[in-house]
């Protein structure tokens, strides 16, 4: 039986809601083995983000070199990369490593509104990283962010947004609806092939930590498994919902507290 695998690399929460430890809990819960090579550390928690401390960019290839030397990984996923330097290194490594599969979840502000990503690595990003992807999955404020432009208010300028992003070379865009308005939370995949929207009810709650990490992670562990990528954000979408509707069984930190990541089994 073959055991499928994805690699996280990201930064680690030290909270445990959003991060490398997100990205594991969601690939345990869906039935992935996960492997992780960190990018930095963070001192946070559920209020904030008090403090980053990068891993040498070397040492981020350390990490990737050994876990693609040894595993048979089938989706990588990327988040946090807070240096231009760990960014060119991780480009470089994938590169030569050729996974079949990478999602880039381009984190640049946490929850709590704290920027994650140094304003001088977005371009790094835009350059080296996004044309290597499968699928990219920023939110509303991180698409804005990517194209220099203001935040999309309407179907037609998400769409507009997710072509634009498409022409850095990328495969496949999934804008994430969270930050929208109305009743339902609405994302668009927007590829080659046209766009797809995907909703689901909005749910009334503060505890939303880490909800992209594990959105763009249960996107690779479908991929992991083997699925296409359609069914993967699909099935992706549905997940994350259930986590995000399940979150005020928790009672963690005194500000937006992690989603149920573990929903289906207690």
């Amino acid at each position: 039986m073959t055991t499928p695998i994805a690699l996280t690399i990201a930064g680690s929460d030290s909270s445990g809601g959003a991060g490398i430890q997100a990205d594991l809990k969601t690939f345990a819960a869906l039935g992935v083995y996960g492997a992780s090579a960190i990018t930095a550390l963070t001192a946070q928690n559920t209020t904030g983000v008090t403090g980053i401390h990068a891993v040498p960019a070397d040492f981020v290839t350390a990490q990737i070199d050994a876990v693609l030397s040894d595993l048979a990984v089938g989706a990588v996923k990327i988040g946090m990369v807070a240096q231009p330097g760990s960014i060119e290194a991780i480009a470089a490594a994938l590169t030569r490593w050729s996974p079949r599969h990478i999602v880039l979840d381009p984190v640049m502000v946490a929850t709590s509104g704290d920027r994650l990503l140094a304003t001088e690595a977005v371009e790094a990003l835009r350059r080296r990283l996004i044309p290597l992807a499968s699928v990219i999955t920023p939110n509303l404020p991180e698409a804005a962010a990517l194209l220099d432009t203001p935040i999309a208010t309407s179907e037609a300028e998400i769409e507009g947004q997710g072509r634009r992003l498409l022409a850095f070379g990328c495969r496949a865009v999934l804008i994430k609806g969270g930050h929208g308005q109305g009743a339902d939370s609405i994302d668009y995949l927007v590829s080659g092939d046209g766009t797809i929207a995907l909703s689901a009810p909005r749910v009334a709650t503060k505890n939303t930590h880490g909800t992209g990490c594990s959105l763009s992670s249960a996107v690779a562990a479908g991929l992991a498994k083997g699925e296409d990528l359609e069914q993967a954000v699909r099935d992706a979408k549905r997940w994350i919902s259930a986590a995000i509707a399940a979150a005020d069984r928790f009672a963690v930190g005194h500000g937006h507290g992690p989603v149920h990541h573990f929903h289906k089994f207690y």
